[in-house]
């Protein structure tokens, strides 16, 4: 049974509607939905798991994994600036299920699920059903479908998903249990993505102490549940040191966690909310008439919604503290507004010291979305005013977000074509040359270097970076990187390179704080290899991206 925190959490809908909040795991009926839930969802990402734009990002994570699989350690035999989570994680399922691009994207579609089941449980206890319902959908819908990838992204996210209803229990039951498991999911957050799980944590803490001054009489933590949520955030921790000062990879692994606070702004500052469009993108968005602009105009409207949503919270964490203050409210409604709200502010922190585009706020949907939840139901919403508009948001945001969705669906199911890779069977929307060359003139398991930014080829085609680099990226990775992946690439003698020529047609759009000196210096491992190495055909990938397939001057090229 859960200790009450001041009024007692109601299991009651019709009491919900007081003062009080409702507690749906105390039910059956909502336990079979949030199951349910669970299954729609992860049926309808069936449909994407084969689906791949060959994003520039998605191989970093699966290539690091099969490095590891390999015997390599990362930090110490090859870098990145991630914490260790995903990398092994993804390791261990390969190991079990096989490496397989399948494999891979088959975790995202149980993570879906569970991103939709928390949104719900947590909207619920001060939502009707039927608001909370349509923000699991909205979730479910568009969330993952947006960039269904394999990215380090999605699985932090699925563990700030879970600390913070963690920590919701903890203040609701007041046990050991949700304290320790609260603890170990703000750590296992910090540990799959460093950002975010500081600024998870930091957030959870400017929540627990808020709470912990307005009722005094009865703080939050006891001395064994304060016990027990830095036990839980400590043996994580514990246990990645530990391991990694057993392989020699301990001092590496700090500085490369260090490293983004130096490295990762300075090309990666982008406005509030970018969205990362192209002129291109932009012209067959808005460059129709008026009919297919307003359709185009609805159907990417979520994508300026979403970011309003966290400075959303932040005020509203502002106007709950004060209505606890003046006990206008009921002590476990505040207290859950207080802890959730101060939780979104920290995740929003977490967004704006990185890199604040869409991409990061899509990334934290299945939280955020909370707050729509709140708008959604309404009914923690004060005065007449939005009563009479309600039915008319409502129905914009349905329409909306039914639109992106219907977006993203027919974006991975038309006008697609099947690959036969190294890792299985993919989908991908037009024609990817590629691969298919690749395989064919490159034996799977040799040294192929991919330059500069586009990891998931190694991983589709079987082959592996000849030193501690998948990737380089003008402005993020230092002068003395580039030259120690020229080292690693001339005294490996490489025979093959794949040599994207169009690289910096990317850079205006997705880096556009790039330090115009980065773009303008020649670049030691594209100059090296324009020089030692001859063009034997060009390639492209399904995003039409040109690439140069060589080998050096004393091959001859592939028949």
């Amino acid at each position: 049974m859960c200790e009450r925190f001041g009024n007692h959490p109601v299991s009651s809908p019709v009491e919900a509607a007081g003062k009080s909040i409702f507690i749906p795991e105390s039910e059956s009926t909502e336990r079979w939905i949030a199951l349910l839930i669970f299954l729609v969802t992860a049926a309808y990402l069936f449909v994407f798991r084969r689906y791949t734009t060959v994003d520039a990002d998605e191989g970093i994570i699966l290539q690091g994994a099969q490095r590891i699989l390999r015997g390599e350690v990362l930090y110490r035999d090859f870098f990145s600036f991630f914490t260790p989570g995903s990398y092994y994680f993804l390791a261990v399922l390969f190991k079990i299920f096989g490496s397989s691009f399948i494999t891979a994207r088959s975790a995202l579609i149980l993570f879906g699920g569970l991103f939709s089941v928390v949104t719900y449980l947590l909207a619920r206890r001060v939502c009707r059903r039927s608001s909370a319902l349509l923000t699991a959908a909205i979730v479910s819908l568009t969330c993952l479908p947006y960039r269904f990838m394999v990215l380090h992204n999605w699985d932090s996210t699925l563990f700030a998903c879970i600390a913070v209803y963690s920590c919701v229990r903890l203040i609701e039951c007041r046990t050991v249990v949700w304290a320790f498991a609260g603890g170990t999911f703000i750590s296992l957050t910090f540990l799959f993505e460093q950002s975010k799980g500081g600024g998870l944590a930091l957030g959870l803490a400017v929540g627990f102490l808020a709470l912990s001054f307005l009722d005094q009489s009865r703080p939050v933590f006891t001395k064994t549940s304060l016990i027990a949520l830095a036990a839980g955030t400590a043996w994580p921790m514990l246990v990645t040191l530990a391991w990694f000062h057993a392989n020699d990879s301990l001092q590496p692994m700090l500085s490369a966690w260090l490293w983004p606070l130096q490295h990762y702004s300075t090309a990666n500052r982008v406005p509030y909310g970018y969205q990362n469009w192209s002129d291109d993108a932009l012209q067959s968005l808005f460059g129709g008439r008026a009919p297919d602009l307003i359709i185009s105009v609805l159907t990417v409207s979520p994508l300026f919604i979403l970011p309003f949503l966290p400075v959303l919270a932040v005020a509203q964490f502002v106007y709950w503290i004060t209505r606890m203050r003046g006990r206008t409210v009921a002590t476990d409604k505040g207290a859950y507004y207080v802890l959730i709200t101060s939780a979104l502010a920290g995740l929003l922190v977490s967004v704006l010291i990185g890199r604040a585009d869409i991409l990061h706020f899509m990334y934290l949907q299945p939280l955020f979305c909370i707050v729509l939840a709140w708008i959604i139901d309404g009914r923690d919403i004060p005065g007449q005013l939005f009563s009479r508009i309600k039915p008319v948001v409502n129905t914009y945001l349905v329409l909306a977000f039914l639109f992106m969705s219907a977006a993203f669906l027919v974006r991975s199911v038309s006008g697609t074509s099947t690959v036969q890779t190294a890792r299985g069977e993919i989908r991908v929307a037009g024609e990817d040359t590629v691969i298919e060359y690749v395989r064919a003139n490159v034996a799977a398991g040799e040294t192929l270097l991919v330059h500069p930014y586009l990891p998931l080829y190694y991983y589709l085609t079987g082959t592996f970076s000849p030193g501690r680099y998948e990737y380089l990226q003008p402005g993020l990775h230092t002068p003395e990187q580039f030259q120690q992946a020229l080292t690693s690439l001339s005294s490996a003698q490489v025979r093959a390179v794949l040599l994207e020529f169009s690289f910096s047609q990317k850079i205006p759009n997705s880096w556009p704080n790039t330090p115009l000196s980065a773009i303008l210096n020649n670049d030691p491992v594209s100059d090296y290899v324009l020089k030692h190495y001859q063009t034997c055909k060009v390639l492209h990938s399904p995003q039409q991206w040109r690439f140069l397939f060589m080998v050096r001057k004393d091959f001859p090229c592939p028949p």
